[in-house]
């Protein structure tokens, strides 16, 4: 690819584009073949500190510097480096591909300075590296509106939302075999990755693309600029969010906050070409399989063991389904979060990071690749996120699956529902920023709080009596709580009261002194915080005996789901951290 970033780029590899600057002992970017090349700059004095090759590049196209003859002297009175053929420095063994002398120590640290801070950033496809082609990379990005969906664009002070969508329309040379004839193309793979507003850790939940959900009208910018709102849809497939019916990521953006109740910063998509292109960059991802597999549907044919794959074979690896586990899109869900956590090891390591080479091939493409959000369609916006995302520890990135179950409604079971509470008590931690991994629990004084309030003996469940009021949650909320807390949790003493006589913003559970043993047990039982507990007097139920009064304001989510923030994963939640060495099963 030509430097300028202009229609020189077919024959060309990034690689080559870098050269030893004699003087420095440094590897620069150079100037395409075909144009006028200025001298190899000599050594930076003390006032220019920061300044990067890229930015001596930019200010290179801009200035449009004329070629100095060998041996003419450069501006500042040094000698410019004589120059050979295609505008590579004079000992042209050290300008090519496999023929470098290895680089210092100094020089690792450079390139750690220049790619460091947006790691997780190329986990999805950009890295900080793209400063090096700044005008060429801005001209690959594709970018769509957000259709004011999100945020508005991600901040530094708080946590940080990013959808990111793998789409199985057959775009790209040699994709003619996948995906659906005609298809404009599904939600087929859909994560949401949260970053902690501390950044030390971050979730990446995987949302099951045959999850029967609502999705909500859609306005939506279309191609000649105008305005549509396309009907929403009620109880529908999650994948149906994307593609059909003219829908663009913004409605998957708009349907992911009805279900989580996350509002996203941005969106990245990604067709099959990204997972060719950008495991090709790295040198191949590293996989594990803990039997043969061989599917006739994805074209993947390995035998048990260990394998680093790239290209169409890691293509195949991410699609394969029918032979692993138990053969569902679930399954193959496990899969991908393997291969992801593989990949980002691959860019966390050294052999990565310090290699200009790579950095650059990533660059291109993940530029390439990848269609983003207007609100991050430069690459200076994207590497500003990069170095946001690229806080974290790879041990404190964990990916979970929403927790679902077979949708009851089917004979021949394809579709998945939400299982609840567990599905929304994992949407509840990562909206309150607690992380899956032990790196983030509750505060120490949250701890202790918490403790005290639960100080005390607790009444066994049989013994709780109380009567359930609706003050403002959604209808039918006290029946459900009711239901609940006798089939699930054994408070057969409970009986639904009907309405409240007022709305209230808060659910609260109000005892009398005598019974505080029993108001303890069923705010464990709850999930209810100290401030909705209230002191106060028992009243009669049907029976004519004392009991308390649980009323379900408008912050109730449901029965079972915690009205404080669990600081636990539910048990039965898929999980894995990235730092692990997994094999497919």
């Amino acid at each position: 690819m030509d430097a300028q970033g202009r229609g020189r780029a077919d024959d060309i590899d990034p690689a080559d584009q870098w050269v030893l600057n004699p003087n420095t002992g440094e590897y620069e970017l150079r100037l395409g073949p075909s144009a006028p090349q200025s001298a190899v700059p000599g050594p930076r004095a003390s006032g220019a500190r920061g300044t990067s090759a890229a930015g001596g590049a930019a200010r290179a196209r801009r200035t449009a510097a004329p070629a100095r003859r060998p041996g003419a002297t450069a501006p500042g009175g040094e000698a410019a480096a004589p120059r050979g053929r295609g505008g590579a420095a004079a000992e042209p063994a050290a300008g090519r591909r496999g023929r470098r002398p290895a680089p210092r120590k100094s020089k690792g640290r450079k390139v750690l300075m220049w790619t460091g801070g947006s790691l997780a950033f190329v986990l999805v496809g950009v890295s900080a590296a793209a400063y090096l082609y700044y005008e060429h990379l801005n001209d690959n990005i594709t970018s769509v509106s957000d259709d004011g969906a999100g945020t508005g664009g991600f901040s530094k002070d708080r946590a940080i939302n990013i959808l990111l969508i793998g789409t199985d329309k057959r775009t790209g040379e040699g994709n003619e075999g996948y995906g659906d004839q005609g298809s404009s193309g599904h939600a087929d793979t859909t994560l949401v990755l949260h970053v902690s507003k501390d950044r030390s850790n971050a979730t990446v939940l995987s949302i099951p693309r045959d999850l029967i959900t609502d999705i909500p009208d859609c306005p939506t910018t279309q191609e000649d600029g105008t305005e549509k709102v396309i009907p929403g849809k009620q109880r529908t497939r999650f994948n149906q969010s994307l593609g059909q019916e003219d829908r663009t990521p913004s409605c998957t953006m708009r349907t992911i906050t009805e279900l989580t109740g996350l509002k996203m910063d941005h969106f990245m998509v990604a067709d099959f070409n990204a997972v060719k292109t950008l495991t090709s960059a790295v040198g191949g991802v590293d996989v594990c399989l803990a039997k043969d597999i061989k599917d006739k549907d994805s074209k993947l044919d390995l035998p048990k063991g260990e394998h680093t794959i790239e290209g169409e074979q890691a293509l195949a690896f991410v699609r394969t389904r029918h032979s692993v586990g138990f053969g569902g899109d679930l399954s193959r869900i496990e899969l991908q979060q393997q291969f992801l956590g593989s990949l980002m090891r691959k860019l966390k390591s050294n052999d990565t990071l310090t290699s200009p080479a790579k950095m650059i091939k990533l660059a291109e493409a993940g530029t390439k690749a990848l269609t983003v959000d207007s609100q991050i369609s430069t690459i200076k916006k994207l590497a500003d996120l990069g170095a946001e995302l690229g806080k974290f520890d790879t041990k404190n990135l964990t990916f979970a699956t929403v927790p679902v179950v077979d949708n009851p409604e089917e004979t021949v079971k394809a579709t998945v529902v939400l299982k609840q509470p567990q599905a929304q008590q994992l949407f509840a931690m990562v909206r309150d920023d607690v992380s899956l991994t032990e790196v983030k629990q509750q505060k120490k004084k949250e701890k202790a709080a918490e403790a005290a309030r639960l100080k005390g003996s607790k009444a066994p469940a049989s013994e709780v009596r109380v009567r359930i009021l609706n003050g403002g949650a959604v209808a039918g909320s006290a029946q459900e709580t009711l239901s609940w807390l006798q089939v699930e949790e054994g408070v057969t003493k409970s009986e639904n009261a009907g309405n409240a006589p007022e709305a209230l913003a808060k659910t609260t559970l109000e005892y009398a002194p005598d019974q505080a043993a029993q108001a303890r047990r069923l705010a464990a039982i709850l999930g209810l915080s100290g401030a909705a507990m209230k002191p106060g007097e028992s009243v009669d139920n049907s029976q004519g005996l004392p009991a308390m009064t649980l009323t379900l304001g408008k912050d109730f989510k449901g029965a079972g789901v915690p009205l404080t923030t669990p600081s636990k994963v539910p048990d039965d939640v898929q999980k894995s951290t990235a730092d692990k060495v997994e094999c497919a099963k």
